[in-house]
């Protein structure tokens, strides 16, 4: 009788414990049938202690609790076959309408082993998943108008690269047409400026890059294609590049390829006045980290004050020193003849 008394007591105390704890928490026998419940329960699922004692625990709330995989669960925590982490469901619980929940639980044993009970925490974290859903709807629309600038901009690039080959296009008839060579070199000096800056075009439209170009393939293809539209084959000059690896703001980019451009043009009109089989054109580029230093250098007969036209001189240097100001860069020139 003292034995049984001290128990009760045992149990009266855990209950009352139950009783004062903040979140909702159950006591199921080993039926799963209500011992006691945190007030907390009662206030979230708007129940009457008095009537729902000794009901069982998927009869309460019009039985939103009875669903066949917790049913499965709680009959494997009875047996000590387990215990139940984050089994998380959602249903209408009448008064508080539909809510996500998340239930743990776990059995317990009177301390001579004959009697057993399921402690049971619940979590209601309904408004945790509605702000995750929304979270999510908000990144999935964020991405879909991410995708949409993203179409917008490579039909842009596409329009503007049509628009440059029409305008080179336009250039390089008008230098056909034309009969003063003076003003044919002009033209197609233009022409190769405009390619230059579709070439920057060409290569954002291949990478799908909007503010970063990788300067090596760039400028690869832009000396490749003025070699092949700016070198009579009779002189055969050889261009080549050589860059370190890294990419640039896509603005510097087209002004770094028109300063090549101006001064490719540069040594193909006035470094090689004669047929030269070891004629070339070397482009170099180095990187380290933000500083960069770009070179355009020739093997031809060097500068002088008469193997080039002042005009064309002048505007040349002027486009060179306005782009590298642009860029905060510095311009020097070093020639020798025959070098």
């Amino acid at each position: 009788m003292k034995e049984l008394d001290d128990r009760e007591q045992a149990q009266a105390l855990a209950l009352a414990i139950v009783d004062t704890l903040p979140e909702p928490f159950l006591v199921l026998d080993d039926t799963l049938r209500l011992l006691a419940a945190s007030r907390c329960f009662y206030e979230v699922f708007g129940e009457v202690p008095a009537a729902v004692h000794g009901n069982s625990l998927f009869e309460l709330s019009g039985g939103a609790w009875d669903i066949p995989g917790l049913r499965q669960l709680l009959a494997a925590v009875v047996d000590d076959r387990g215990t139940i982490e984050s089994f998380e469901f959602e249903r209408d619980f009448g008064k508080v309408g539909r809510r996500t929940l998340c239930l743990n639980a776990l059995p317990i044993r009177d301390g001579d082993g004959s009697g057993r009970m399921v402690l049971v925490a619940i979590k209601d974290i309904t408004e945790r998943r509605i702000a995750e859903q929304e979270k999510q709807k908000l990144l999935e629309h964020t991405e879909e108008l991410l995708e949409q600038q993203r179409t917008l901009l490579r039909e842009m690039r596409h329009r503007i690269a049509n628009s440059l080959q029409i305008i080179a296009s336009i250039l390089l008839l008008k230098a056909g047409a034309v009969t003063s060579e003076e003003t044919k070199n002009e033209l197609r000096a233009a022409h190769q400026r405009v390619m230059s800056v579709a070439a920057v075009q060409g290569h954002l439209h291949a990478s799908d890059g909007i503010e970063q170009i990788e300067i090596g393939p760039y400028l690869a293809k832009l000396s490749s294609g003025l070699a092949a539209s700016m070198v009579d084959p009779r002189q055969d000059i050889d261009i080549t590049v050589r860059a370190d690896p890294g990419v640039l703001q896509t603005s510097h980019a087209v002004s770094i390829g028109l300063i090549v451009t101006e001064l490719i043009i540069n040594a193909v009109k006035y470094a090689f006045p004669l047929p030269n089989s070891s004629a070339r054109i070397r482009v170099t580029f180095e990187m380290a980290k933000s500083d960069w230093k770009l070179t355009v250098a020739d093997n031809g007969i060097g500068r002088s004050e008469t193997n080039e036209p002042s005009a064309s001189t002048g505007l040349g240097t002027a486009l060179v020193a306005a782009l590298a100001k642009q860029l905060n860069a510095q311009v020097s020139e070093t020639s020798s003849m025959g070098d």
